[in-house]
């Protein structure tokens, strides 16, 4: 069964500590648990304190998001993306966090050596990541120069070949980009990693910014079709809620919570639980 979640992203206003008090009371139960609450909280607290505050509410964080800089970043800039990148896999594997979301970052104009330099790097990741017991989850962005669709992301990772690399969907990316709908069919239960989802507000696609995300099922871009293709691959994976839209994060977190995941749940038929 799929694991619905939620990103702390969606309250980002709010500290960690009491997303995650209001998140349990509104029965959610896992996150996709936000890097920069996380190392916002770990400013004054332990790695354990950050274990103990999960577990004492019941929530279990099935992934974080996200790390930016690995793909072609070059001299001091990479020194400092990678340094960054091992020790939140240190942080990682402390808190037993399956999988992290990594950033397909690359803008601007590529050549065949960024080309070259990015698949080297996510193959570079993937190793590190997998002494971590932590598995990568590549994020294709709409807006990047390469990849910015599912087809190239499927393709990317499938020529890394690296089993501690996978997708990361993230809906929004693929609903206002040139992904279409015939590449969802390209997805199987071996390269997806995780899923995050929103909606998209009534908006022209090619106009649509991280401002425009609303809860999945209630724009112009619900998710049916990709729900019906993770039943067919058999996904068990988590998938999450993401809406980084400034409006919603002044909503209480408890009321975000469970308007969230009761939505959430009714798109992946556990309206029920």
């Amino acid at each position: 069964m799929m694991r619905a979640a939620i990103s702390t992203v969606c309250s980002l206003d709010s500290g960690l500590e009491t997303i995650l008090e209001e998140y349990a009371a509104g029965h959610c139960d896992a996150v996709d648990l936000w890097l920069g609450h996380a190392e916002t909280f770990l400013e004054t607290q332990p790695p354990a304190a950050l274990s103990d505050l999960l577990a004492s509410h019941g929530i279990t964080a099935v992934a974080a998001s996200f790390q930016g800089g690995l793909l072609t970043s070059q001299g001091d800039a990479r020194r400092e993306h990678w340094s960054h990148f091992e020790s939140r896999l240190g942080l990682l594997r402390e808190l037993a966090i399956p999988v992290l979301v990594v950033s397909g970052d690359a803008f601007g104009p590529l050549g065949p050596e960024d080309l070259s330099r990015l698949s080297v790097s996510l193959s570079e990741a993937a190793t590190r990541a997998a002494d971590a017991g932590v598995r990568l989850a590549l994020e294709f962005d709409a807006r990047a120069s390469f990849p910015n669709n599912l087809q190239s992301a499927v393709a990317l990772v499938e020529d890394v070949g690296h089993p501690s690399l996978g997708i990361c969907l993230d809906w929004f990316h693929f609903s206002v980009g040139p992904s279409k709908p015939l590449d969802l069919y390209l997805l199987s239960r071996e390269t997806l990693a995780h899923v995050q989802l929103s909606d998209t507000a009534d908006v022209p696609r090619e106009m649509a910014t991280d401002a425009d995300r609303i809860l999945p099922g209630e724009g112009s871009s619900p998710p049916d079709e990709l729900i019906r293709r993770l039943g067919e691959i058999g996904y068990a994976g988590a998938v999450s809620v993401e809406l980084q839209n400034p409006r919603l994060w002044r909503v209480p977190p408890r009321q975000f919570g469970e308007i969230a995941m009761t939505s959430l749940r009714t798109l992946l038929g556990q309206a029920a639980m």
